[in-house]
């Protein structure tokens, strides 16, 4: 327990914890990763569910009888719809975020796997995709791995990897607007 009470604090982190440890407990701890990688998705695509998610003035039977209705729907159920509903009869679903991506460093830990988030102008191809994860190995000295491609043509060409605390920024937006800064201040 004190392991990943230094992975996650506040209380986000005593929640994901808390639901960490069930689907520990209950050998669902997949299960409910997947089911709140759903959720999260859903939330993300419906204007109406983050309204209900983040709204204050909706009362908490209100956002727990939604969200039964949503979670039968989305066919998620278990470990992860009653803590989705506890959290709403908490009136802490604003957080759900948070617990969730809180989750998730938990379950990272114990299967010692790193996140990496990159940033590219363009999509990679596989075999660009499988080196870069071998070097971001490497970097972090043996451990797995799981990159997240986010294509953004702003940054121009480059490209820009966030690895835990760690950020490299080999944008040509950056470099580009570095060497402006630098010509403003020479001239």
């Amino acid at each position: 327990m004190a392991k990943e009470q230094t992975i996650v604090t506040g209380m986000a982190g005593r929640y994901a914890t808390a639901l960490y440890e069930l689907a520990k407990e209950n050998d669902a701890i997949e299960d409910v990763a997947a089911a709140l990688r759903a959720f999260g998705e859903m939330a993300r695509q419906s204007d109406d569910l983050r309204r209900l998610i983040r709204s204050p003035v909706i009362p908490a039977e209100a956002q727990v009888k939604a969200l039964e209705a949503i979670l039968s729907r989305a066919g998620i159920s278990g470990s992860a719809a009653n803590f989705l509903k506890l959290v709403a009869s908490k009136r802490r679903l604003f957080a759900i975020e948070s617990m969730m991506r809180d989750f998730e460093k938990l379950r990272d830990a114990e299967r010692g796997v790193t996140r990496a988030e990159v940033t590219v102008a363009h999509p990679l191809s596989a075999e660009y995709t499988a080196d870069l994860q071998k070097t971001l190995r490497d970097v972090t000295g043996g451990k797995e791995v799981e990159v997240t491609t986010h294509v953004d043509p702003a940054i121009i060409g480059g490209i820009v990897v966030k690895l835990g605390s760690r950020m490299v920024d080999g944008s040509v937006r950056t470099k580009l607007n570095s060497i402006r800064t630098r010509m403003k201040e020479v001239g």
